[in-house]
């Protein structure tokens, strides 16, 4: 029975990337469809209107919502410093970071979040492992922070899915619990596990403290509601914070699972499945066209001028790094 059971595992192992491809291509489908659909209907007379009817206190509102963001985010990285005691100064650590989230929001994290990260950490001196585990930390905090809000806001029941949803409003509210109940493991693991490492494929893994486990929830939830917070400024407050956020927590799943950049459409696409008895379409589409520019283009921007900068100075900052070590 034994070897028989160890068969049809290894037989799921080998099935499962098959299946998953699969399910991942049929979710695109099913995404394209919906957007065909939507830019078929879309009004974008108004998509125009909303774009330009835009106050400037309603912009600077938001642009004051997206700084907060990134500055959060920027602080992932210096949670990597502390917990992987490294010796780079904050001050560089900081562009980097913000470099790699706007690459990374723009052109996947492959790209951002992976590459970029060992570029340039790289050429300020940190080593491979160094690098791997502060990467790996600020995924966590990013999720962690997901799955806490998304939990609480899903077992709140602050969201409603559509009729045509497969999953109801109690499977959501489950969801929530579960998500919710993942953060409070890893808070105790972080606070009472006595085994603190492990290996896994030669890659060592070492649970944080429980301060650190708890500034991550914290700064991962701040993150991704000042990012809903732009949503919502660029919707024109018309839609209740809870719900935007609530909203922004469910896209921002599906467009991960599309591997699309930036989730472009698929967000759209969401939102107005979900928002659109509240707003018309070409008004929610308008502003998430506002958010894509604040949030996305214009960080990008300043963050192509920054990498510049640092590609010009990793030399002279590496020297430097080297210089200040026996001091550190």
């Amino acid at each position: 029975m034994s070897h028989s059971h160890a068969a049809q595992r290894s037989g799921w192992r080998k099935r499962w990337p098959l299946l998953k491809k699969i399910l991942t291509y049929v979710f695109f489908v099913l995404v394209v469809v919906l957007l065909v659909s939507l830019a078929r209907t879309l009004d974008w007379q108004e998509v125009l209107r909303t774009l330009r009817n835009y106050k400037a206190e309603t912009l600077w509102m938001a642009g004051a919502a997206m700084l907060g963001s990134y500055v959060v985010y920027c602080f992932f990285d210096v949670l990597g410093k502390r917990y992987v005691r490294h010796a780079l100064p904050v001050r560089q650590i900081l562009p980097v970071t913000f470099v790699c989230y706007a690459f990374n929001l723009n052109l996947s994290a492959w790209v951002g979040g992976i590459a970029l990260r060992y570029r340039l950490y790289s050429r300020l001196g940190l080593r491979p492992a160094q690098i791997t585990r502060v990467f790996t930390l600020s995924l966590l905090t990013n999720w962690l922070g997901y799955m806490w809000l998304a939990g609480l806001i899903f077992a709140m029941g602050w969201i409603t899915p559509p009729p045509e949803w497969e999953i109801g409003a109690t499977a959501l509210r489950l969801l929530g619990v579960v998500l919710m109940g993942v953060c409070l493991i890893y808070l105790g693991l972080c606070g009472f596990s006595k085994q603190r490492s492990w290996t896994i494929r030669r890659h060592a893994i070492e649970l944080p403290s429980l301060r650190l486990a708890l500034v991550q929830l914290l700064l991962g939830a701040l993150n991704w509601g000042l990012m809903a917070l732009v949503v919502y400024f660029m919707l024109s407050q018309k839609i209740a914070y809870p719900q935007v956020l609530g909203v922004l927590m469910i896209s921002s799943i599906a467009g991960v699972v599309t591997h699309i950049p930036a989730g472009l459409g698929v967000i759209e696409a969401v939102f107005v499945a979900l928002l659109s008895d509240q707003m018309s379409r070409g008004a929610i589409v308008g502003g998430l066209i506002g958010y894509r520019v604040v949030y996305f283009l214009i960080p990008l921007l300043f963050a192509t001028l920054v990498y510049v900068l640092l590609e010009a100075r990793a030399k002279k900052l590496r020297r430097n790094n080297r210089s200040d070590a026996p001091a550190a």
